[in-house]
């Protein structure tokens, strides 16, 4: 396969074919992702109601026992966890499906004086949203909660 004076000595038939199938790869592969995005969404909506919330619940309750007074929220298709004294301090639980893996990621920000810190991870690296347990979620919260329960 040479190229003489900048012409292509391929086949336009062998070209061809190669484009479509690289078509038909790239249209297996969104079809898979979609499939995907759909299985996590499903997951993710039962790991709100039946892990998530509670245990988040059960968080906030415990901290406002030692003083600490934040407050749950369930925005559209996610949970937030938020400083009552700070409305832009929280952490927020989402379902990332940007990447071949769907997972649930939490953001956690921060303001410090005019500063804001802004701060997003998977809760459970490399974990679909049903691979994810209560442990694991309590562990990433009670990390992310630290520098609010520093003073």
């Amino acid at each position: 396969m040479a190229i003489v004076s900048g012409v292509s000595k391929l086949e336009i038939s062998q070209v061809r074919k190669r484009i479509q199938a690289a078509i038909t790869t790239a249209r297996d592969h969104a079809k898979q992702r979609r499939q995907k995005s759909d299985e996590a969404e499903q997951a993710y909506l039962a790991f709100l109601e039946h892990l998530a919330g509670p245990l988040a619940r059960q968080v906030v309750n415990a901290l406002r026992a030692e003083g600490y007074s934040f407050t749950v929220s369930t925005p559209g298709r996610g949970l937030r966890v938020s400083l009552d004294q700070g409305r832009d301090d929280f952490i927020e639980l989402a379902l990332n499906t940007d990447t071949d893996q769907p997972s649930i990621v939490g953001r956690v920000r921060r303001t410090r004086g005019s500063r804001t810190l802004d701060d997003e991870r998977a809760v459970k690296p490399g974990a679909a949203p049903q691979d994810v347990s209560e442990n694991d979620l309590l562990e990433f919260l009670a990390l992310a909660l630290e520098p609010w329960l520093e003073r």
